[in-house]
């Protein structure tokens, strides 16, 4: 299905999956009198919730991503995302107000299998675009949300399209349910860079725990304090050090496992999650659970990689063969811990 919202009959519109049927559900809630739309909340970082959004807030929040791209009438974007959560509605939201062609797919993780010609724009998760690396340069501008991006996936990324004459550009998000999808970008290729840099509307501080502050008016009225650790490097840049709720406290020392973890994605190409365990000596004890086959090898290439602070080397390395993660795919802590706990 491919909407064309210079030219959109509602009426006229048929579905042939259950998701294109979620999809024109939303196109008539987004059309209707109501000033407001549902959204629910990944349950990332606790139980999942649905709360009410205005729509001219989705509108701001549309034209700063559209604005900062440089998205005009009738370019072609992509919709992959599930529509229940922010991501995917904000991709209708945006088609809709700059009046894009909408090529519908089925949310999955290979969301680019049957894309054969060029488009402008599209949003995905890292798992996705892991599985879609092969047609990466035939996307304009590419945003990757839902999860941090592994330097292991930049690397892939970087090895795939820098010897094309394709000009993708792709960006890493920083965002929300309650910021309406992102305000901040990071350009994760060509030119990668370490700071998110906020769009011009939008005001950031950093509070007494050191967390994120954000003052996001045309999509958000209150002051939104997050539980994002972070760098400022000047008012409008900042760099995510890890979540407050993940950070490890093990013999007196604070670990962002977020950091570690970004340290040994660049040589592991695993799922590695570092966690604190109760330690009745350290209070909390540093371990790494790696997602397949437990190897040698696998202990062989820890020992090599170059850990900042000793304590950072994990006291135990685990394996298992599936990490949880949230129905929008964004690793469990909580539930991995739980297992790891039974």
């Amino acid at each position: 299905m491919v909407l064309d919202f210079n030219n959109l009959n509602i009426n006229n519109l048929d579905f042939q999956t259950e998701f294109e049927e979620k999809v024109i559900f939303f196109l008539n809630e987004w059309i209707s009198s109501s000033q407001t739309v549902k959204v629910q909340t990944s349950g990332s970082t606790g139980v999942p919730k649905i709360f009410e959004v205005e729509k001219e807030k989705m509108r701001n929040s549309a034209k700063m991503t559209c604005d900062f791209l440089d998205l005009k009438e009738s370019d072609t974007a992509l919709l992959c995302l599930p529509i229940e959560y922010i991501s995917g509605k904000m991709m209708m939201v945006r088609s809709f107000e700059r009046k894009l062609q909408l090529i519908i797919a089925n949310p999955s993780i290979t969301p680019l299998e049957n894309l054969e010609s060029r488009i402008e724009f599209c949003a995905m998760t890292p798992l996705q675009v892991e599985n879609s690396l092969d047609k990466l340069h035939l996307i304009k501008n590419l945003i990757i949300g839902g999860a941090q991006i592994s330097e292991s996936l930049k690397f892939k990324i970087n090895n795939k399209l820098k010897d094309l004459p394709s000009k993708t550009k792709i960006f890493e998000t920083y965002g929300m349910s309650e910021t309406l999808s992102h305000i901040a970008l990071k350009e994760v290729y060509p030119h990668p860079e370490s700071y998110f840099t906020i769009f011009d509307s939008v005001s950031i501080a950093k509070d007494e725990r050191g967390c994120l502050q954000i003052y996001a008016p045309k999509v958000n009225a209150e002051i939104l304090k997050t539980n994002d650790v972070i760098e400022l490097k000047n008012d409008k840049q900042f760099r995510f050090l890890g979540r407050l709720d993940n950070v490890i406290n093990s013999g007196g020392a604070k670990i962002f496992p977020e950091e570690l973890e970004k340290l040994v994605k660049k040589e592991i190409p695993n799922e590695v999650v570092f966690l604190g365990i109760d330690d009745e000596v350290l209070g909390q004890k540093l371990i790494a659970v790696v997602e397949g086959e437990e190897s040698d090898e696998m202990f062989k290439i820890f020992k090599t990689i170059q850990f900042e602070k000793k304590f950072h080397f994990p006291k135990e390395i685990q394996f298992v063969t599936q990490i949880p993660r949230t129905p929008n795919n964004k690793v469990n802590r909580r539930a991995l811990q739980t297992l790891l706990e039974n």
